[in-house]
């Protein structure tokens, strides 16, 4: 699967939990609600990253930090789409043109 579909996935799936879930992204104040819940998600990635380190009461759960990453993927695509952002494009100005030079 590549990023495009991912992504596109992503906002399908975002779309029914909305809907189902009675969540109107689209009143939350000042049309920032994607970018709080990638804020939100990425405080659980921590948590959980703080439990498998042996830094934070609670057993480690390999598969749970995974879950986490996940969701911290899955709010930011959800963001750069409400932010118009093309994802794709800036990783390539930012990042693959690296491997382009060598």
């Amino acid at each position: 699967m590549n990023l495009s579909d991912l992504s596109a996935s992503v906002l399908r799936i975002s779309d029914i939990y909305a809907r189902e879930h009675g969540i109107d992204r689209d009143k939350a104040a000042s049309g920032d609600w994607a970018l709080l819940k990638v804020q939100e998600e990425l405080g659980e990635l921590v948590a959980e990253h703080l439990r498998t380190t042996g830094r934070a009461r609670g057993a480690a759960d390999a598969e749970k930090l995974g879950d986490e990453a996940a969701d911290v993927l899955g709010m930011l695509l959800i963001y750069c789409r409400a932010a118009n952002i093309d994802i794709e494009a800036a990783m390539q100005r930012k990042w693959l043109h690296w491997l382009e030079a060598r």
